[in-house]
C-alpha cells in the first residue's frame, strides 16, 4: 500500500479522528426515550444550528469535489441556481411547512395519507428511500474515490469499497444512538471543518499564483479558450441540453421544482426543520440555510476559477515553462481539484482537504441514514404493525430506526460501489451527476403533492401510477437508454432540470386524472389556505 500523505497530513488526520471520537461520545451520552426525541429531536433544536445543518445536508462531498470542477470548466453560472431555492423555499416554507406542523408529521409523507390514504404514505416513502439511495450513494462514492487517492495511492476497486466501508461506518457509528440530535450538532462540526479547509485551500491558491488580483479578474473575464466571461452569473442561453442546466430559464423552472423537491418533499432535508419549536421557527430556518448556501457555493466555484488561472494562464501563474497536465489518475480521468490535491497542494493542507471530504460525505450521509430510517419506521413499518392490531411502546420503534439505519447504511455502500461504474460510463461532471440522480424520485413526488396541495382530485389508483410515471419519464431520457432505443437520427440530450420538469408534469397528470374517492373532510384541510 502505498500512501500519498506526508507526516503533517497523518498529524492533521489524528486530530480530526479525535474530534471525532470525543465529540460522538459527548452527543450520544444522551439516549433517546422515544421516537419524537429520536427522528425530531423532541422540537427543540435551535434555529440557526437547523439551518447551519440544512446547509450540510445539501452541500455534499459532491460540492466538495464538484464545485471546483465547475469553476474550472464553466463559469459562475451554477450561483444562478439560487434564484430558483430562494422561490422554492418560500413556497415551502409558507405553504408546505405549516401543514407538516398542524398535522404533527415525523416524516413527509404522512400528510398523503391524510388526502389520499396510508397507501399513499407508504408508496411515497418507498419511492423516497429508492430515490435517496441513489443520490445519497452517489455522494457517498465521490468522497471514497477522494479518500481513495489520497490514501491509497490509486483508486483499485479493493480500496475504493474499503474507503466506502470506512465512511459509512463512521457516520452510522456516530449516529446510530442519539438520532437526528446527533446527526444536527455533527453536521455544524462538519460544515466547519469542511469550510475551514476550502478557504485554506483558496489562500494557498492565491500564494501560488504570483499576479496581483486585478490581472487574475482580468484573465477571469477575457479566457482564452471562449468567449463568454468565467464571470457570468446570469447566462441567458435557452439551451436545453445537459450543457444547459445552470442557464436563467432553468434556474427559474427545473432548480424551482428541484429545490421544492427537496426543501419540502425530501425527507433528508425536511426532517432538520421539523426539529425546529414550531412552523415559524422551522421556516425561518429552511430559508436562512438558502442565504448561507450562497457565500459557500461561491467559494468552492472560486477555486476552480482559479485553478483555472494556475493551469489555463501560464504567462499569470507559472511562467512559460508550464507543463501539459495529464488529467487522469490510474488510467481513469479525474477532476482538476483532485489533480491539484494529489500534485501540488502542500503537506498538512493535503490531510485538511482529505478530512474536509470527509467531512462532507459525513454530514450528508449521517442525514441520510437518519431520514431513510425514519421513513422505513414511520411510513412502512409502523402502519404495518398496526395494520396487523399489534401495539408495541415507542421505545420499539426507537430499536427499530436503529436496526433501520444500519440495513440503510448497506443500501448505501452498495449504491456507491454501483456508481463507480455508473458515473465513468455516463461521463458526466460530479456536480451534474449529483443532481441528476434525484430526478427519479423527485418527477413523481412533485406530481402526487401538486395534485393534494393544489387540487381535490387523484386517489389511491393514480397516486402509484404517478410516481412510477415520474420514474419511467426519467429513466428514458437518460443517455444509455436513449442510445441503446433510438435510432441515431433521432437521439438526443435533455438536461435534468428540463427532465424534472416533464417528469413532474407527466407525473401531475396521471395523479390528476383520478377523481377524488377519500373523506372529504379530510381533503377540506389540505386545501391552500388563501
Amino acid at each position: 500500500m502505498t500512501t500519498q500523505f506526508a507526516t503533517a497530513d497523518w498529524i492533521v488526520f489524528a486530530v480530526y479522528v479525535l474530534v471525532m471520537i470525543s465529540t460522538g461520545w459527548y452527543f450520544n451520552r444522551q439516549k433517546s426515550a422515544n421516537t419524537d426525541e429520536y427522528f425530531l429531536g423532541g422540537h427543540k433544536m435551535p434555529v440557526f444550528l437547523v439551518a447551519i445543518s440544512v446547509l450540510a445536508t445539501s452541500q455534499s462531498a459532491a460540492t466538495f469535489l464538484g464545485g471546483p470542477d465547475q469553476g474550472y470548466r464553466n463559469d459562475l453560472s451554477y450561483l444562478a441556481t439560487n434564484i430558483g431555492a430562494f422561490i422554492a423555499a418560500f413556497f415551502v416554507a409558507f405553504y408546505l411547512i405549516p401543514k407538516f406542523y398542524q398535522s404533527n408529521v415525523t416524516t413527509v409523507y404522512e400528510l398523503l395519507s391524510q388526502r389520499f390514504g396510508k397507501k399513499a404514505q407508504k408508496q411515497a416513502g418507498i419511492m423516497y428511500l429508492f430515490g435517496r439511495v441513489f443520490a445519497s450513494g452517489a455522494r457517498l462514492y465521490m468522497a471514497a474515490i477522494a479518500v481513495s487517492m489520497i490514501l491509497f495511492g490509486n483508486i483499485d476497486a479493493q480500496n475504493v469499497v474499503i474507503s466506502t466501508l470506512v465512511l459509512t461506518a463512521v457516520g452510522l457509528l456516530y449516529s446510530i444512538v442519539g438520532g437526528i440530535r446527533t446527526v444536527i450538532y455533527s453536521d455544524a462540526i462538519q460544515c466547519a471543518v469542511y469550510v475551514s479547509a476550502a478557504i485554506l485551500v483558496l489562500y494557498f491558491l492565491l500564494d501560488a499564483i504570483p499576479a496581483d488580483f486585478s490581472q487574475i479578474v482580468d484573465a477571469l473575464r477575457n479566457p482564452l479558450d471562449r468567449e463568454q466571461s468565467k464571470l457570468t452569473i446570469l447566462n441567458f442561453d435557452l439551451d436545453f441540453t445537459s450543457a444547459g442546466v445552470f442557464t436563467f430559464w432553468s434556474s427559474i423552472t427545473g432548480f424551482v421544482l428541484l429545490n421544492i423537491a427537496a426543501f419540502g418533499l425530501d425527507q433528508d432535508m425536511t426532517q432538520r426543520v421539523l426539529t425546529c419549536k414550531d412552523a415559524r421557527q422551522g421556516s425561518f430556518a429552511m430559508i436562512y440555510s438558502v442565504v448561507m448556501v450562497i457565500p459557500v457555493m461561491f467559494l468552492f466555484i472560486a477555486i476552480g476559477l482559479l485553478l483555472y488561472v494556475l493551469y489555463q494562464r501560464p504567462d499569470l501563474a507559472m511562467g512559460e515553462s508550464a507543463e501539459t497536465i495529464n488529467q487522469t489518475f490510474s488510467g481513469e480521468k479525474i477532476t482538476i481539484f483532485m489533480y491539484y490535491v494529489l500534485n501540488e497542494i502542500p503537506a498538512g493542507v493535503k490531510g485538511l482537504v482529505t478530512i474536509g471530504v470527509i467531512a462532507a460525505a459525513l454530514s450528508t450521509l449521517n442525514s441520510g441514514l437518519n431520514s431513510m430510517a425514519s421513513v422505513l419506521v414511520q411510513d412502512i413499518y409502523r402502519p404495518y404493525l398496526a395494520k396487523q392490531g399489534i401495539s408495541k411502546a415507542d421505545v420499539h420503534f426507537v430499536k427499530a430506526g436503529q436496526i433501520s439505519m444500519l440495513l440503510v447504511a448497506l443500501s448505501l455502500s452498495g449504491m456507491a460501489v454501483l456508481c463507480y461504474y455508473w458515473q465513468q460510463y455516463s461521463d458526466t461532471p460530479l456536480l451534474a451527476f449529483a443532481l441528476s440522480v434525484m430526478v427519479f424520485s423527485y418527477s413523481g413526488l412533485l406530481g402526487v403533492y401538486f395534485t393534494a396541495v393544489f387540487t381535490k382530485r387523484g386517489n389511491a389508483t393514480t397516486v402509484p401510477l404517478a410516481l412510477i410515471t415520474g420514474f419511467v419519464v426519467s429513466l428514458m431520457f437518460q443517455p444509455y437508454i436513449i442510445d441503446n432505443i433510438l435510432p441515431t437520427q433521432w437521439q438526443f440530450n435533455l438536461g435534468f432540470t428540463w427532465q424534472l420538469c416533464v417528469g413532474a408534469l407527466l407525473s401531475f397528470l396521471v395523479c390528476f386524472a383520478g377523481t377524488n374517492n377519500h373523506d372529504p373532510l379530510k381533503v377540506k384541510q389540505m386545501e391552500v389556505q388563501p
